[in-house]
């Protein structure tokens, strides 16, 4: 039996993480996954806003069953963006991953990933948060804010719903579920779904005003990514810098 069949549904809230976050640690989040038509607050890093119109997008977060140690906390975005990509190419949307937490159509934002936690002292619980656009609105006013231009499930899968998307997800999720067990196996296979090494990134580091050019090398344990620049390796941090596309 898959370890994520309850799901809780619910036509508007503030996030999905939010409510996550507030049960973390009890019984009742062990492998829930809630979902939302719509998000009031959808967030992405450092707070930015993730603009998904109703319906329009798979927004949910999957609390995982069991705690995992505290020290290990930076590898489950890396793990959740390899079951968004399991699940999606399983229903023929062939997409990339993007440091530290995109998911690419394209070359086009298809997905982000946030997730929350709750430490409780060597070991911690996580809830996996995922914003998917899934249909394109009819409406091209909708999403006439957000730039660069969002990439949807429907551009490639025409008869894509948000029910059968989840549903990838979660059997990629339950069937990779013990890879959380191996930060190593989790760094091999986020660089062979990232195409690393080799992949052109234009990184813009937090305080400075001109980003810069490198290519990717690997991941590090702790999930910073690790880059050629101008011919000397550099470390980015997950804190401290963010990517930008066209």
């Amino acid at each position: 039996m898959s370890r994520f069949t309850r799901i809780s549904r619910v036509a508007a809230t503030g996030s999905t993480n939010d409510d996550m976050a507030a049960m973390l640690g009890e019984e009742r989040a062990r492998g829930l996954v809630i979902v939302a038509d719509y998000q009031e607050r959808g967030a992405g890093r450092k707070g930015r806003s993730w603009i998904a119109p109703p319906q329009s997008a798979l927004l949910c977060t999957i609390g995982l069953p069991d705690p995992l140690p505290a020290s290990d906390l930076w590898m489950v975005p890396f793990w959740t963006a390899l079951a968004v990509r399991g699940g999606l190419r399983s229903i023929g949307a062939h997409v990339a991953l993007q440091w530290p937490n995109d998911v690419l159509l394209q070359g086009r934002k298809i997905a982000g990933i946030l997730c929350v936690s709750r430490v409780t002292g060597a070991y911690a619980w996580a809830g996996c948060g995922i914003g998917l656009n899934v249909r394109r609105p009819s409406d091209a006013a909708a999403i006439a804010q957000i730039s660069p231009p969002p990439a949807y499930v429907s551009d490639v899968v025409p008869n894509a719903d948000r029910d059968a998307v989840l549903d990838a997800i979660l059997q990629c999720a339950d069937a990779q579920y013990d890879v959380l067990e191996s930060p190593a196996r989790i760094i091999r296979e986020w660089e062979a779904a990232a195409g690393l090494p080799g992949a052109h990134y234009r990184i813009l580091l937090d305080g400075t005003e001109q980003p810069f050019e490198a290519t990717a090398l690997r991941l590090s344990t702790g999930g910073a990514l690790i880059v050629d620049h101008d011919g000397a390796q550099r470390e980015i941090t997950l804190a401290d810098a963010r990517v930008l596309r066209a």
